[in-house]
């Protein structure tokens, strides 16, 4: 009971705050669903399901404008999957001019539609995402809009995120505020940090093992296990994380002694063995 209360109070919250925001200019169903070009044979009678399947299929094909016009359907009808990979594309300007406000109106509709989901719901990896989202424009608010930066109501998004559907990413970001703001308070930033790094998040895994190395908490064992969660991290780096990350570890590896570099070695070495799983997972 209180889950659903706190949810729904989060859920009325973003929805009142959204409701000086520009609207979501956006073509009707029945407009979008007949310029689809032949997505299926009758498209007015499409299911959202269907629609979603279709604009997926053109996405991947590159046929991006034909996707957007089924996905839009398929939002719509109240799609959260279809509404999510909107609000990405608008975010990214991926196949369409980029456009934080729609990406923003699209995570809201997730956000306050499916708060109550169970985290076990199919649903819950995209409601949570679309939390991180709205979370993330509240840090930096958006240019010309009604979203202003509002760094109280970030932690409180990412809070539920991280709570309530344990997403490794609302996770993360709880624990760098927890570091980078004034009242900085490295032991919740720490228990966050660590919740996502067991969950295999790399950059989480790499933020807490310099957190532990570098002394906030004194003794050896904790720059054992800082240097093993910053090894464990640049093992599995790649992309954009790769070159702070490795920078991260580099420093931290120089500092250390041989007992503390070869214990850290052998633990990490027995993490990844123990979670082959979370190891073979695509980067987050």
């Amino acid at each position: 009971m209180m889950r659903i209360t706190v949810s729904r109070c989060i859920g009325a919250l973003l929805l009142g705050l959204c409701a000086t925001a520009p609207a979501v200019a956006q073509d009707s169903a029945a407009d979008a669903a007949a310029r689809m070009s032949g997505a299926l044979p009758d498209a007015s009678d499409l299911s959202p399901g269907e629609a979603l399947r279709a604009g997926t299929r053109f996405y991947y094909a590159g046929e991006k404008e034909l996707a957007l016009d089924s996905l839009r359907f398929a939002a719509e009808k109240g799609h959260p999957l279809a509404a999510w990979k909107l609000g990405r594309m608008y975010a990214h300007g991926d196949g369409v001019q980029e456009d934080d406000i729609k990406a923003f109106e699209y995570f809201r509709q997730i956000a306050t539609a499916y708060a109550d989901d169970s985290p076990t719901s199919p649903r819950a990896p995209f409601v949570a995402s679309a939390f991180v989202e709205l979370g993330s424009y509240y840090l930096t608010g958006i240019t010309d809009s009604a979203i202003q930066p509002n760094v109280a109501r970030a932690r409180e998004i990412f809070t539920y995120a991280a709570s309530y559907f344990g997403d490794a990413n609302a996770q993360y970001r709880l624990g760098i505020l927890f570091l980078d703001e004034s009242d900085r308070d490295p032991r919740m930033a720490a228990r966050w940090l660590k919740l996502a790094a067991k969950k295999g998040h790399v950059p989480a895994q790499a933020r807490l093992g310099a957190l532990l190395f570098d002394g906030d908490f004194h003794g050896t064992d904790n720059r054992i296990t800082g240097l093993m969660w910053l090894t464990i991290a640049q093992r599995r780096s790649g992309g954009a994380d790769a070159g702070w990350i490795s920078e991260l570890h580099e420093r931290r590896f120089g500092l250390a002694d041989e007992t503390v570099r070869r214990n850290a070695t052998a633990l990490a070495d027995r993490w990844m063995d123990r979670n082959t799983a979370v190891v073979a997972d695509a980067h987050r």
